[in-house]
């Protein structure tokens, strides 16, 4: 066994992040859409936040869910695209390691609190469609105040292990991340040490990202079969209209995220470009279209933001 007498062995001071690998020559060029989306994604979300803000009508569960998003898709984006405009614009490679462990954590957490809260939107629709008597005495205030700390610290809790898998590994001479921010696979893939404990825990954690799509989609099928039922043609359109905002999202969310797990752990026959440009897709796409399905489907929301941008 080797003993190492200097810590900067275990830990460097820095990581080299590259950006998307194959395609350094075009990062100007990349960055322009990132740019573009981010921008969207922040003045979306923070709309929605204004407009359920201030109006008292926007009191409902389901609002209360979509601000909470919306909270989570300006944190996600900020948290990565920062970073990733950094280095496509001004060479800004190297990043702390603690800084380096800290993003991933970020990422890794709001991604969970995504995953947490479009559960709790499914949950809501189906209280919502399925049992709509009983709406109002099912989601009480102190129901929502329990859900909504469920999102914020199941997915922080689950997540907190891979911050000491990762600090324990050793790292003895790589020091660059093929990726424009910082994962967990893909800094303990420069260790040095053995990484299946943080394999193993990666997967764990995906498999916990992927029960959460399994819960939605039992919902939407209890949702769907009442839907179906309701003797109005109105009735069952407007149902329909409502959970179709949700199921574009949740495909917008999963369809790239579960790709990008996927093939980090499995596609090695896939360019690396192609799973970076993905990866990175998945973390700016949804928070920038989240809040446009939302305008355009789901009626009040458009209705509002009208009322609100013209009134005088």
């Amino acid at each position: 066994m080797i003993h190492y007498s200097n810590r900067s062995i275990f830990h460097p001071a820095t990581f080299f992040l590259v950006g998307i690998p194959g395609l350094e020559e075009d990062h100007a060029w990349i960055s322009l859409p990132f740019c573009s989306i981010y921008l969207v994604a922040l003045m979306g979300n923070a709309t929605i936040l204004v407009v359920i803000k201030a109006e008292k009508s926007l009191r409902e569960p389901m609002f209360y869910f979509l601000a909470i998003l919306s909270i989570i898709d300006l944190a996600l984006s900020t948290t990565s695209v920062p970073r990733m405009l950094g280095i496509f614009w001004f060479g800004v490679h190297e990043i702390n390691f603690g800084t380096c462990v800290a993003q991933m954590f970020l990422i890794h957490a709001f991604t969970g609190m995504e995953a947490e809260v479009l559960v709790a939107m499914a949950f809501d629709r189906y209280v919502a469609i399925c049992d709509p008597l009983h709406y109002t005495n099912l989601l009480t205030s102190r129901v929502m105040g329990g859900i909504s700390m469920c999102i914020a610290i199941r997915p922080a809790l689950f997540v907190c292990p891979i911050i000491y898998l990762t600090c324990r590994l050793p790292f003895c001479q790589a020091h660059i991340i093929a990726h424009s921010y910082c994962e967990h696979m893909g800094i303990a893939k420069l260790s040095c040490g053995d990484i299946h404990i943080n394999a193993a825990y990666g997967l764990f954690l995906v498999s916990l990202f992927l029960l959460n799509l399994v819960l939605i989609v039992i919902s939407y099928v209890y949702i769907l079969r009442a839907v179906f039922r309701l003797p109005s043609q109105d009735a069952r359109f407007k149902a329909l209209s409502t959970c179709g905002s949700h199921v574009a999202v949740l495909c917008v969310f999963y369809i790239p995220s579960v790709f990008s797990f996927l093939t980090h752990r499995f596609g090695h026959n896939i360019p690396q470009y192609v799973h970076i440009l993905i990866a990175n897709l998945y973390l700016v796409i949804p928070p920038s279209l989240n809040p446009i399905i939302y305008g355009v489907r789901t009626k009040q929301i458009r209705e509002r933001v009208l009322y609100v941008f013209t009134k005088k």
